[in-house]
């Protein structure tokens, strides 16, 4: 997930002139997560994403699914434009690719 995060990152820098913007929502009730997410920005170097916390159910109208480890989710002004959904250990390099391929679909065109 590190690879996810870092290059959701690399491309909200990239983006920036269309006003992208990124975060990571981490759905766990475990004390010593802020601190490892704290520590995972600093050694990544993460510059725009925004890494945060919920309760284990997540935020009310995504609809994850319980049995995802990984839940993607595009949109522009609030609306869902594509959503990608992975199982535990299922998430790829190939996965990755797609989701950064994807995000043409939320930005500006050129």
């Amino acid at each position: 997930m590190t690879g996810l995060v870092k290059k959701i990152d690399d491309a909200t820098v990239l983006n920036r002139p269309a006003k992208m913007g990124s975060f990571v929502v981490m759905l766990s009730d475990d004390d010593k997560l802020e601190a490892k997410l704290k520590e995972l920005a600093e050694k990544e170097k993460l510059k725009k994403i925004v890494l945060t916390i919920d309760n284990p159910s997540g935020p009310p109208g995504y609809d994850i699914q319980k049995d995802s480890e990984v839940t993607v989710v595009l949109y522009v002004k609030r609306k869902i434009v594509k959503t990608f959904a992975f199982a535990k250990d299922k998430l790829t390099e190939k996965d990755v690719a797609s989701i950064i391929d994807a995000l043409p679909e939320i930005l500006p065109a050129k």
